[in-house]
């Protein structure tokens, strides 16, 4: 199959792949059959769906898309013995996780809680003196106070500390992979638990905990008594969902897709806050909850204190919710430098290692492990290959990781963990968590490569850039945006339409920042468009584009609505770029 334009080596260096012939012959079929214009069918086809299918898959609802709960393994008994600790007025104790997903899963049962007039204790451990999950001390000293206590996005693996809470039942709700065996607990739910037959690996936390509460609300529906809201909580769903990076796939579609429209009520004064100080003048959608939001909230357990982000999602005090948020602004901000100067000695050392393993890794001494693992993202998507970056301190090693499509990290970090060559370790397919002592750190990396060797990693270079069609400029309108949506929400799994744009002429270019580009592209017969190059003197884009007197480009990115002044204008996110030497 030859290169989208004859695109073989673009400014990023890569080939640029359209839609199969077949792909087009479906498309074109479904635009007969449906009457969608071309561009919305190619999404479709490209997402496997057939015409019948069409008007289903562009409305989901969760009354046809949510899994009954009680299908999940031990629901049953976690819904039951909650909804007992509620009628008893007993004492409940959330653990949760430092990232989005465990604050929206604390928050999420907080507010139930509250509206049930309980008052749970929330404990989200410090990721640099306990770091990730349960331990013994807190589980054991929490026990000592509650007759109940619900981790939420961890636990799974967490046998020893479980253990240690004599005296309180646990319930577990998580979604990380498990081991052969699960702590001892009154419930265990977790879809990537090994023994769970149900296809629901991609639900994150949050949605777990969303279906327990949707269960112990039928429950007392059953009882004659109305529970909380649970449509309102959706926004906090949508949240986690998007940024632990969930494939917005099944249900997923429908939490989010709901949970954006609940979102723009602004009702929950935490997120409102946070929203307002990050800037955003427009109705959320999933850029906004993962690039603005998300880091924000991520940013109090990364380097901050570790409760912030669920304190503010769970609050109804709006002074309280602005200082939350200001904080929270101001600590990302520093992990922003402390990121960038992790990031220049992660990727030089990578580099000097060389990248043409089936893993990229960096260790250095000092490093925060509030900002490794975001480290490794950009290794990660620098490389197309697994990236681990890791912090030393006193001989232990601490990191993250993250994979690409198709290569199950969870599972060959857990491995190596059974092997004796980690402290710990475990997460799932495309994210995890380590720690490592420092002697043994060469020989875990070289294990690890070799585990993730065998499923292919590292077999090419630089990953292809698909493209979903041809547009002309006039055709970019606003009205072909909504149209698009309908196909959305677009993230993990469900990419947005990605539209390249033949041999177009650059005006108006102007650097914005450090590494970012702006400028207007047309084809020299219709209406300009003003397009978006994020990080675009990091690569060859910037001085390509910048070049005084260049030549004509094809372009390739994602279509937007840029809100302005009251004006919604047409943007396109650039994401490569191929200088137009052929006619096309």
């Amino acid at each position: 199959m030859s290169a989208f334009f004859n695109v073989e080596h673009s400014l990023t260096h890569r080939r640029w792949i359209g839609p199969s012939p077949e792909a087009d012959r479906l498309a074109e079929a479904m635009v007969q059959d449906t009457r969608l214009p071309m561009p919305l069918a190619r999404i479709l086809v490209a997402r496997g769906v057939a015409p019948l299918d069409s008007e289903t898959f562009l409305q989901p609802t969760l009354r046809e898309l949510l899994p009954d709960p009680r299908e999940m393994l031990d629901m049953d008994k976690a819904s039951a013995r909650f909804l007992q600790a509620v009628d008893r007025r007993e004492r409940i104790a959330i653990f949760a996780d430092y990232d989005v997903d465990g604050g929206a899963s604390a928050a999420l049962l907080m507010v139930w809680l509250r509206q049930m007039g309980l008052e749970p204790t929330l404990y989200i451990p410090d990721r640099i003196d306990e770091g990730y999950g349960p331990n013994v001390p807190a589980m054991a000293a929490l026990a000592r106070d509650h007759d109940l206590i619900v981790c939420v996005d961890c636990g799974t693996l967490s046998h020893e500390p479980v253990a240690a809470a004599n005296g309180a039942d646990v319930i577990i709700l998580d979604h990380h992979l498990g081991g052969e065996t699960l702590p001892d607990c009154v419930a265990c739910v977790n879809p990537n638990r090994q023994d769970e037959t149900k296809d629901l690996a991609h639900l994150c936390a949050a949605a777990v905990v969303f279906l327990m509460l949707v269960d112990v609300n039928r429950r007392m529906r059953e009882a004659g008594h109305k529970g909380p809201d649970l449509m309102a909580l959706l926004d906090l769903v949508a949240l986690a969902t998007v940024a632990d990076v969930a494939p917005l796939v099944g249900c997923n579609r429908a939490l989010v897709r709901q949970g954006l429209k609940v979102m723009a009520r602004r009702e929950r004064v935490g997120l409102r806050a946070l929203a307002d100080i990050s800037r955003m003048d427009q109705a959320p959608n999933t850029y906004h909850l993962g690039f603005l939001l998300g880091p924000r909230l991520n940013a109090g357990g990364r380097i901050g204190a570790a409760d912030l982000g669920a304190r503010l999602l769970s609050t109804t005090d709006t002074a309280e919710a602005e200082m939350l948020a200001e904080r929270l602004d101001q600590l990302n901000t520093d992990r922003r430098d402390i990121e960038n100067a992790v990031r220049a000695s992660a990727i030089a050392q990578a580099e000097a290692r060389g990248l043409d393993a089936p893993l990229v890794w960096a260790a250095g001494e000092g490093w925060h492990p509030g900002v490794v693992g975001i480290v490794a993202a950009r290794l990660k998507e620098a490389t197309n290959r697994p990236a681990v970056v890791i912090g030393l301190e006193g001989g232990i090693g601490k990191g993250s990781a993250r994979s690409v499509a198709g290569v199950d990290l969870g599972a060959a970090i857990q491995r190596i963990a059974s092997e004796g060559l980690l402290i710990k370790g475990g997460g799932h397919k495309m994210a995890a968590g380590l720690s490592v002592e420092e002697s043994k750190l060469e020989a875990a990396m070289a294990r690890l490569s070799e585990l993730l060797g065998r499923q292919g990693a590292g077999a090419g270079g630089p990953r292809d850039l698909h493209v979903d069609g041809m547009l002309m400029p006039g055709a970019a309108t606003p009205e072909l945006i909504d149209q698009l949506e309908q196909a959305g929400p677009f993230g993990q799994g469900a990419p947005a339409p990605r539209f390249a744009f033949a041999a177009m002429e650059i005006s108006g270019v102007r650097q914005v920042g450090e590494s970012h580009l702006r400028f207007s592209f047309s084809d020299g017969m219709s209406r300009k468009i003003d397009a978006i190059a994020f990080g675009a003197f990091d690569s060859a884009i910037g001085p390509a584009l910048a070049k005084p007197g260049a030549t004509r480009f094809h372009l390739a990115g994602r279509l937007e609505i840029n809100s302005w002044g009251g004006r919604n204008k047409v943007q396109l996110r650039l994401e490569d770029a191929a200088e137009a030497i052929e006619s096309v």
